[in-house]
This record gives structure tokens, C-alpha cells and sequence, in this order.
């Protein structure tokens, strides 16, 4: 259990900061970029959350959750990616649950024949924007799997994750008359 009574501790104060194995690194080093992007995806996430009925919340609070496993997965430095009971990292069954979760709700949108802009209504607009940021962590866990490593499930997890969104938002769009297409040259 994390227990947290005092907020700040000073620690950091040298532009570093505490790895899940005792360690510490740059504030701004691979590792923890990748940690912060997520971060910032989960909160994009819970924006999203606002707008959302209750079938979707749900996973989207699921998401949030392994998200924080992405978190403390990317916070663990190693080579060794397997879980235990010290030591938390994305597994493939939640990659599955994605990739699930992905063909469930593609199955009733139509075949994309154009690409699409971001919007449709408010929960789409968002999906789109928590899309987008999830987007941006995988490029930050590329780069730490391409710098330290990284778990290959947890790289998986968030490319499936920017999928996922992207179809959530698709359907958010459908349920509110469609897809907003894109039209090439249109502003010309």
C-alpha cells in the first residue's frame, strides 16, 4: 500500500528524482520523461472521464489504473521485465484486454474511407486529445526502450492504448452523427 504523509521532501531539489528500485536519476532523463508523458495521458484521460457514460467510464478508469502500472513499470530500471510480488509490470493479458476492448467497439463503426479531424461531439473531442498524448508517451517509451529498455508489454500497451482511444473516439463521434472528415485542399 503507498502511503504518503508529506508531500514534499526536498529530495529533488538537485533536479533529481527516486526510481522504484531506490536509485536516482535526472529529472529530465528518458526514464522519466516517459513516466511524465504517461502521467499526463492518465490526466487527459480523467478529463475525458467527465463527459462519459457509464459503460465507457468504466474501462477509462480501468485504463487509468494500468496506467499507473505503466507508471511504476517505466519508474523500475532492469532488464528483467517479469512481475512478481516486489515488483509491478504491464503483463500481456492487459494488452489483450485492449486489443478486446478495440475490436468490440470497432465492430459497429463503419470502414474509414478518409482520415478524420478531431471532434464529433465533447467525449470524441477528448478521446481525440487523450489520443494525441498517448501518442506522444510512446514516442517517450520508444526512447527509453531505445536509451535503457523498457518492457516490451509496455510498449505494447501503449501503442494498443492510442488505438483503443482512437476507435472510443470514433464511436463517441458516431453516436453523435458521425465522423468529422477530413477534406484535403479544402481551405485553399
Amino acid at each position: 500500500m503507498v502511503r504518503l504523509n508529506k508531500i514534499y521532501t526536498r529530495t529533488g531539489d538537485d533536479a533529481t528524482t527516486g526510481l522504484v528500485d531506490g536509485s536516482r536519476t535526472a529529472k529530465h532523463s528518458p526514464r522519466i520523461a516517459a513516466v511524465g508523458e504517461v502521467d499526463e495521458c492518465n490526466s487527459v484521460l480523467g478529463w475525458a472521464l467527465l463527459a462519459a457514460e457509464e459503460a465507457v467510464a468504466g474501462e477509462l478508469r480501468r485504463i487509468q489504473n494500468d496506467l499507473f502500472d505503466l507508471g511504476a513499470d517505466l519508474a523500475t530500471p532492469g532488464e528483467d521485465f517479469a512481475p512478481s510480488q516486489m515488483v509491478l509490470r504491464i503483463v500481456p493479458a492487459q494488452v489483450a484486454w485492449l486489443e478486446q476492448r478495440i475490436d468490440h467497439w470497432n465492430m459497429g463503426l463503419a470502414a474509414l474511407r478518409s482520415f478524420i479531424l478531431p471532434g464529433g461531439s465533447e467525449l470524441a473531442a477528448r478521446l481525440h486529445l487523450a489520443r494525441a498524448t498517448a501518442r506522444r508517451a510512446e514516442r517517450a517509451v520508444s526512447a527509453l526502450a531505445t536509451a535503457e529498455g523498457a518492457n516490451p508489454a509496455a510498449i505494447a500497451y501503449i501503442n494498443r492504448l492510442s488505438d483503443y482511444l482512437f476507435v472510443l473516439a470514433r464511436t463517441a463521434a458516431a453516436a453523435a452523427g458521425g465522423d468529422v472528415l477530413w477534406q484535403p485542399g479544402a481551405g485553399r
